[in-house]
């Protein structure tokens, strides 16, 4: 039984696979190819809406729901994994702090730009001795007579391009671990602000991967984000949501895989026959297609949770690691099914096989899903 989208989400879901078949595969290789997304086609999404699926029109945005956000990284992870990083973190983490705790200046100045596409956002939680630990974060906010001083090194910080701004987990009391995060907007032009370098990656090799360096930033006190203290309560929020997206990439990248995979099998022949004909390819393509119709309705299931506003932590980790994992296997299925062009460069299985990885990575690793599951649980 399908997923049944609403009139507007199925009309949204037909306007964002259009842009993929008309502007974005043609390209998909050579933008992996050459580790840059153009600018002129993250401007492109802007233009489309895609960025404002969650926000209100007065903004820029389209007032759309969790499933369209989902929908749309599905989507454009079809196309390309890269451009959906980019993508979905600007519609997203880039964006979701200025909306509900900015001020209105920021508002206007910076959250709706980023929604048109002209201004790009990063999200900066990672730091080189601070992964899944988020409240062991190292980055530390003082307070000034101006505002804060930001001092630290964020790592593993994905965008589509060199960001405008970035939004900035530090602690404002260090005496504490969750209760002492906060979070802030920090601009490009900030003194003491700088991309420190760029990190070299085996998939979504077009979204940037950065380490950036924060000497003594001097900010505003409107900088500081929803106030003191308050960071993780807000991380969570908006991790909850990611983890959703993050299951909608490997959504994407699953029917191309099997998509593909499906037409090859059919093609080659051997011994007589299509491939497709023999039990151990036909069993293979099964189990692919089982896991991500699987992976579809943990991911669309929990995503209309959020849409209903019905706590959803619990089952968007459990949508986030089935597919993830699903993806894995549904990409190592594929490769296997192409056999020795499964290894060669010039078919894109590669390229699904590289990106789906970043899946089991991005938004909290499989084992921290685990634990949030059975945290939930009660465990």
């Amino acid at each position: 039984m399908p997923i049944v989208f609403t009139e507007e989400q199925e009309l949204f879901r037909r306007s964002v696979a259009t842009f993929v078949e008309k502007e974005l595969l043609p390209i998909a290789d050579s933008i992996d190819a050459s580790c840059e997304i153009p600018a002129a086609l993250f401007r492109r999404m802007g233009e489309l809406g895609f960025y404002g699926v969650k926000y209100p029109e007065e903004y820029g945005g389209s007032a759309g729901d969790t499933t369209m956000l989902c929908i749309l990284c599905e989507e454009l992870a079809r196309g390309s994994a890269s451009v959906c990083m980019g993508a979905g973190g600007q519609a997203l983490m880039n964006t979701y702090c200025l909306y509900h705790y900015g001020t209105e200046e920021q508002k206007r100045r910076i959250l709706m730009p980023a929604i048109a596409g002209l201004k790009i956002g990063a999200w900066s939680l990672t730091e080189p001795n601070t992964g899944s630990d988020i409240s062991g974060i190292q980055t530390v906010a003082h307070r000034t007579p101006g505002g804060y001083r930001l001092s630290g090194r964020k790592t593993w910080i994905t965008t589509g391009v060199a960001p405008d701004y970035v939004i900035v987990a530090a602690k404002t009391d260090r005496s504490k671990r969750a209760e002492g995060l906060s979070l802030f907007l920090v601009e490009k032009e900030t003194p003491g602000f700088s991309v420190a370098r760029r990190i070299e990656t085996l998939g979504v090799r077009a979204s940037h991967t950065m380490e950036l360096l924060l000497e003594d930033c001097d900010l505003p006190e409107d900088h500081l984000l929803g106030g003191e203290g308050n960071g993780m309560e807000y991380i969570r929020l908006v991790m909850a949501e990611a983890r959703l997206i993050t299951g909608g990439i490997a959504l994407g990248i699953a029917r191309a895989a099997l998509d593909a995979s499906v037409a090859y099998s059919q093609e080659r022949r051997q011994f007589g026959q299509p491939i497709a004909k023999f039990q151990a390819i036909k069993f293979r393509l099964a189990d692919m297609a089982t896991d991500l119709e699987a992976a579809r309705y943990m991911v669309y299931g929990a995503a209309k949770l959020s849409d209903q506003g019905l706590p959803c932590v619990k089952d968007a980790a459990m949508a986030k690691l089935f597919a993830s994992e699903a993806v894995m296997r549904i990409t190592d299925s594929a490769a296997r099914i192409y056999a020795s062009y499964g290894f060669a460069m010039e078919y894109p299985i590669q390229r699904y096989l590289r990106d789906a990885r970043v899946t089991i990575i991005g938004g909290g690793t499989s084992e921290i899903m685990r634990h949030v599951i059975g945290k939930e649980m009660g465990l």
